[in-house]
């Protein structure tokens, strides 16, 4: 998928793309240095991890003022859509949870250059201090019973988690049954055949 290609299915504003474009531009200089992405992905980053995030957006339900992402790395699912929120989701802000002193600096630029409504916290996740969000996201963090620990400090009483999820995601439901509760839906993923998308609420310990 090339830039154009990108653009013709994620129907955003002129402003919008220049701001993503920003986020490319930055990914491609810090990414040798930082390694935020696998080198290999940088060429497919407009499917890989542009097109990844911005289907998370499309799920998401409703207005949110407060989205958590954890385990930001080089920021996706939780900048793009961050960066695409103050388009559709103005009143949005996106706490991005990275202990990596240097890329949570990234973060930081990649929010002060965009735009983005950004708060980096570097931290553990365990240690953050919680964040009572609507929305919590992350992608390729940890398996869901490990991840539905680390949200659970972090989510809302009502609020809802948002993981992208490999090839394994129906064991790593079955496994993870055996220590929470939760409703869940499952949605293909549109760059991965193999992939899904698990939108998770009403969550409590098992």
């Amino acid at each position: 998928m090339t830039q154009a290609q990108f653009f013709e299915q994620v129907d955003v504003s002129r402003e919008t793309q220049e701001r993503l474009l920003t986020y490319a531009t930055l990914l491609q200089k810090w990414n040798p240095a930082i390694n935020l992405v696998a080198p290999s992905t940088i060429r497919d980053m407009w499917i890989r991890h542009f097109m990844d995030s911005a289907q998370v957006a499309e799920i998401a339900p409703g207005h949110h003022r407060n989205w958590c992402d954890l385990g930001s790395g080089g920021g996706f699912p939780g900048v793009v859509t961050a960066i695409l929120a103050l388009e559709t989701d103005p009143d949005r802000t996106t706490t991005c949870i990275e202990s990596d002193q240097r890329k949570s600096a990234f973060l930081r630029t990649v929010g002060r250059e965009t735009g983005a409504k950004l708060t980096v916290i570097s931290e553990r996740i365990e240690a953050a201090p919680k964040q009572n969000a609507e929305i919590v996201s992350a992608r390729a963090l940890a398996s869901l019973d490990d991840l539905l620990s680390l949200a659970f400090r972090h989510l809302a009483k009502d609020g809802e988690c948002l993981f992208l999820k490999g090839r394994n995601y129906k064991d790593e439901i079955d496994s993870a049954l055996e220590n929470w509760s939760f409703q869940y839906d499952t949605y293909a993923s549109k760059t991965n055949s193999d992939a899904a998308i698990l939108r998770i609420g009403e969550l409590s310990r098992a």
